[in-house]
């Protein structure tokens, strides 16, 4: 699947973990990115959008 929201560019993160001892050892986040069918320049297309963008509405007329 697509790495980055393409409605607000939303991308993949890094981090470090950290136990309890303190110890840290590297991680990662991904956003939640769901492929919907959206109208785009009159036409309807697949689009990799993230549930933020979904829930917010910037992803007009989505079919």
């Amino acid at each position: 699947m697509s790495k980055r929201c393409e409605i607000c560019g939303k991308e993949k993160t890094f981090g470090k973990k950290v136990s309890f001892s303190n110890r840290k050892s590297s991680r990662t986040w991904s956003p939640n990115i769901k492929k919907v069918k959206a109208i785009v320049d009159g036409s309807p297309k697949r689009i990799y959008v993230c549930t933020r963008c979904l829930r917010s509405g910037n992803v007009t007329r989505a079919l």
